[in-house]
């Protein structure tokens, strides 16, 4: 269900109507003519149309990103409504995604909106993600987090973190251009106790607007290619203090540390090279993927190599990829070739029979062959 047109056909430039619109925009240097194009022609997904989701999928709209797509299963409550501003008292009983659609209509109705009733899970991720460009997180629980993180790496695309908890809140954008993943910051999820809801909890009403808009914020960015979004940076806020802090991370401080990783109750297996050049001497007989792409291949390849397959490509491809073999995954560091095992974990394969090259070709060189080229 659609509740809206597409957008303007943008081979032929903004309308008379777009100018006016959108007339600040093109006074702007870094946006113009040419960047509200790009917004007009772009998608981003919104998963949960709560706290958060308000205001990111408000300001996306009056910013005139061409569609909209909103995922939540839940119905309007009247205790949504002292933070969750899309919503109205006359939207209670009504599904979120369906009352969040609506309202985005009437703030811009030049725009395409997707509102979909149903919760992100294993069996639908990859086919809804995959239809936009960029992903906003508006959920609150850990699950729906590494759901969230590993689909987009799988998928190649960006997605915006967002958490609030009483008087604080935190952004940071994953995957961009390559950059750092959820599970660099957030290796293994807190213990349930740690990490109450908002119901459980409470939440300052206005707390989520601040955190929603940051979301926004780098989504325009990161479509307009402008300024510096918070890619391997967790921007922390104190409403009570007004105090923000932006810590620095990477993908050496998260996933290469761990060898068995939480995924719904099921566990990433892993080995190094050092460990699987010490169980194949000794017969073990595993199907060796490379996710990385052809231009890498072109650099260099590990010997033994039985198909290659980009990692974005996996889930159109996964059929290629035996089930009755241990499959053993490498990359260049051991980050792709990890979503790539956990999204074939999560497809039904056996999480005791795929395994992720830690370090992958970088790690090969330092402890098995050095004349193996670390690029």
């Amino acid at each position: 269900m659609s509740f809206m047109r597409t957008g303007p056909n943008m081979s032929e430039g903004l309308s008379g109507y777009d100018r006016l619109r959108y007339a600040r925009h093109l006074v702007l240097p870094q946006v113009g003519e040419e960047g509200q194009i790009k917004l007009l022609a772009s998608s981003v997904l919104v998963v949960g149309a709560g706290g958060l989701g308000s205001p990111a999928m408000l300001y996306l709209a009056a910013a005139g990103v061409g569609k909209i797509g909103i995922i939540d299963d839940d119905n309007v409550e009247e205790s949504n409504l002292q933070r969750q501003i899309i919503h109205s008292t006359s939207s209670i009983g009504e599904p979120k995604s369906v009352s969040a659609a609506r309202r985005l209509t009437m703030l811009n109705p030049g725009i395409e909106v997707e509102p979909i009733v149903d919760r992100l899970n294993e069996d639908n991720a990859v086919q809804i993600v995959s239809g936009y460009d960029i992903v906003i997180d508006g959920t609150d629980n850990f699950s729906s987090r590494y759901l969230i993180g590993d689909v987009c790496e799988i998928l190649g695309k960006t997605w915006i973190f967002g958490s609030i908890h009483r008087f604080e809140g935190q952004v940071s954008t994953f995957n961009y251009r390559g950059g750092p993943n959820y599970r660099d910051l957030f290796p293994e999820p807190p213990p349930p106790e740690l990490a109450p809801n908002c119901s459980e909890a409470g939440v300052l009403g206005v707390l989520p607007g601040m955190v929603g808009s940051i979301q926004a914020a780098e989504a325009i960015k990161t479509i307009l290619g402008i300024g510096e979004v918070l890619s391997g940076k967790l921007l922390t806020i104190d409403s009570l203090t007004m105090i923000t802090r932006l810590l620095s991370f990477d993908s050496k401080s998260g996933r290469s540390k761990s060898s068995e990783l939480g995924m719904e109750g099921k566990t990433m297996k892993s080995l190094t090279p050092k460990e699987f050049i010490e169980r194949r001497n000794n017969g073990w007989s595993p199907f060796l993927l490379d996710v990385r792409s052809e231009s890498e291949e072109a650099i260099t390849s590990l010997e033994g190599t039985d198909l290659r397959i980009t990692h974005t490509s996996v889930p159109d491809k996964h059929e290629d990829i035996p089930t009755d073999r241990d499959v053993v995954v490498y990359c260049r560091t051991g980050g792709r070739s990890g979503a790539v095992v956990r999204f074939l974990v999560q497809s039904g394969w056996d999480p005791n029979r795929v395994l992720n090259m830690e370090g992958g070709i970088h790690l090969w060189s330092d402890t098995v062959d050095s004349k193996i080229i670390k690029y």
